[in-house]
C-alpha cells in the first residue's frame, strides 16, 4: 500500500485522475495521499504485531483469523479512499465497521466483548444515518436530470451542485456529518471510541485511532466538496465548527480526570479530529491542506503511542496512570518513545503536529474565522497541560520496586524488533515537521481540490 501510494504521488501532481471498475474508483492527489497515511501507518502497527501476539501465545486458529482481519481491515480502507462513487465509499467504511469489531473483540474478555458491541451499535446507528444521507444525494441528483450512473459520483455531482435541490442537500449533508462523524470519533456519537481503543490488541488500536478516524474523515471532505458547490460554504462550516468545537470541548473535560493511559490516548485522538474539523469548516486551501498534513502526523504519532502502550502494558500489567512510575528509568528505550509519541501529539516541534496546527490557526484567521481558532486554542492547551502531567507522571520519577527475579533491578532491555517501529514513525513524524520535501506538490493539489479548485 505505502509502495502504491508512493508510485500515485509520483504521477498524479499535474496529471488527469485515474479511474477504474467503470468509475466506481478514481485515483487523485487526496487518494494518493490517504494511500500513503495508510500505507505507512500500517508499516509501523504491523511491524509491531509480532512482538504483542508474541506475548499473547494465541493458538494457531486465532493468529490466522487475526491477521485475515487485519488485511482485510486495511483493504477496506484503500476501498474508502479509492472510491470516487459515494455508494461504495459508504459500504467500504460499513465493512470498516464490520472487520474492527471482531478486532476489538479479538482477547474475548468480557471488557472487549462489550466494548465490540458498543462499537457496533453506536457506529452502525452513525452509518444508517450516512446511509440515508448519501439516499438523498441520490435523489436530488436524479431530480437534477443526473444519470442514474453517475448520480453518485462526487466529481459529477459537484459539478451539477447548482441543480441539486437545497433543502433536499441541507438535509442529506446534515445527516452525513452525524453518520461519518461517529466514525471519526466526533460528538455526539464519539462514546465507542474510548472503549474500543482501550480494549483492542495494541497494533489495531494504532490502526483504529492512526488511520480509520482520518479515513473516515476524508470521505466526510468528499461530501463536504458537494455541498459547498450547492450550498455555499456557510452551512458545513457551521456544522463542522460546532462537532469540532463541542468535540474538543468534551474531550479536554474526560482528559483532565483521565487516570486509565490507553482511554487517554483515545480521547487525545478525538482532540486531534476536531482541529481536523475545524480546519475542513474553515475550508481554504492551506487549511484543508494543513489537515490533510495533521491527519499524516496524527496517524504516525498515534501508531508509536498505542504501540509502546501495548508493551508498558506487557511489562507492568495495568493501564492505569497512578500504578505507572519511572518509565524511563525502568524501560529507557520504550519510556523514551513513548515519551516522544506524547510530545509529537502535543504538537511541539520539529514532529509535524506543529507545522499542520500552526497552518490551521493561521488559515482560520486568514478566513475571517478567529473566533473558532481562538477558542479550540483555549481548549487545546487545557487538553495540553493535562496530556503532559499525565504523561510527566508516569516518564519522571523514582525507579519502581525491582521486579520479582530481578534482585538489581537493572533497566529493561528491548530488542530491535519492539524498537525499530517506533523508531521509524517517530522519525517519520519529525522528517514531515521539517520538510514536506517531494510531498509538497501532493499535499498542494489535494487541498486544492478539496478547496474546490
Amino acid at each position: 500500500m505505502l509502495a502504491c501510494g508512493a508510485v500515485l504521488a509520483a504521477e498524479l501532481p499535474g496529471a488527469a485522475p485515474l479511474t477504474a471498475c467503470g468509475r466506481l474508483l478514481r485515483a487523485d492527489a487526496l487518494t494518493a495521499w490517504m494511500l500513503l497515511v495508510v500505507g505507512a501507518v500500517a508499516t509501523v502497527a504491523c511491524a509491531a504485531t509480532p512482538a504483542h501476539l508474541a506475548h499473547e501465545r494465541p493458538d494457531a486458529p486465532a493468529a490466522r483469523r487475526y491477521h485475515l482481519l487485519v488485511h482485510a481491515f486495511l483493504a477496506a480502507m484503500s476501498a474508502a479512499v479509492l472510491a470516487a462513487d459515494l455508494g461504495v465509499l459508504w459500504v467500504a467504511v460499513e465493512a470498516t465497521t464490520l472487520v474492527t469489531a471482531f478486532l476489538v473483540g479479538h482477547r474475548r474478555t468480557r471488557a472487549s466483548v462489550e466494548a465490540a458491541w458498543k462499537y457496533m451499535v453506536i457506529c452502525s446507528a452513525g452509518i444508517a444515518l450516512a446511509l440515508l444521507g448519501t439516499v438523498l444525494i441520490y435523489y436530488a441528483a436524479r431530480q437534477a436530470g443526473v444519470p442514474e450512473a453517475a448520480a453518485l459520483d462526487w466529481t459529477v455531482l459537484a459539478a451539477h451542485a447548482d441543480r441539486l435541490d437545497p433543502d433536499v442537500t441541507r438535509l442529506a449533508v446534515g445527516l452525513v456529518v452525524l453518520g461519518f462523524g461517529a466514525k471519526a470519533g466526533l460528538a455526539p456519537l464519539h462514546a465507542w471510541l474510548p472503549d474500543a481503543h482501550s480494549q483492542a490488541p495494541a497494533p489495531v488500536s494504532a490502526l483504529m485511532s492512526g488511520v480509520l478516524l482520518s479515513v473516515a474523515f476524508a470521505g466526510l471532505l468528499r461530501y463536504k466538496t458537494v455541498a459547498d458547490a450547492a450550498l455555499g460554504p456557510g452551512y458545513t462550516r457551521g456544522l463542522l465548527a460546532g462537532c469540532a468545537l463541542l468535540t474538543l470541548a468534551l474531550a479536554t473535560a474526560l482528559l483532565l480526570g483521565q487516570r486509565d493511559y490507553k482511554r487517554m490516548l483515545a480521547y487525545s485522538s478525538m482532540e486531534h479530529m476536531s482541529l481536523i474539523a475545524l480546519a475542513a469548516a474553515v475550508g481554504t486551501p492551506l487549511a484543508l491542506a494543513a489537515a490533510l498534513l495533521h491527519m499524516a502526523g496524527h496517524g504516525l504519532a498515534k501508531a508509536v503511542a498505542f504501540c509502546a502502550s501495548g508493551h508498558v502494558l506487557r511489562l507492568l500489567h495495568t493501564t492505569r496512570v497512578g500504578r505507572v512510575r519511572g518509565l524511563l528509568a525502568r524501560a529507557p528505550a520504550l519510556g523514551t518513545a513513548f515519551g516522544l509519541a506524547v510530545l509529537a501529539l502535543l504538537g511541539l516541534p520539529p514532529f509535524s503536529l506543529f507545522a499542520s496546527e500552526l497552518g490551521i490557526v493561521r488559515a482560520a484567521f486568514a478566513a475571517g474565522a478567529g473566533g473558532y481558532a481562538a477558542a479550540a486554542l483555549v481548549l487545546t492547551l487545557m487538553a495540553f497541560a493535562a496530556l503532559a502531567a499525565r504523561t510527566a507522571r508516569m516518564l519522571l520519577g523514582p525507579p519502581p520496586p525491582p521486579p520479582h527475579g530481578d534482585p538489581a533491578g537493572t533497566p529493561v532491555r528491548l530488542g530491535p524488533a519492539v524498537v525499530l517501529p517506533l523508531a521509524a514513525g517517530l522519525l517519520a513524524c519529525a522528517v514531515l515537521g521539517v520538510t514536506a520535501g517531494p510531498l509538497t506538490r501532493l499535499l498542494t493539489a489535494a487541498g486544492e481540490l478539496l478547496g474546490g479548485r
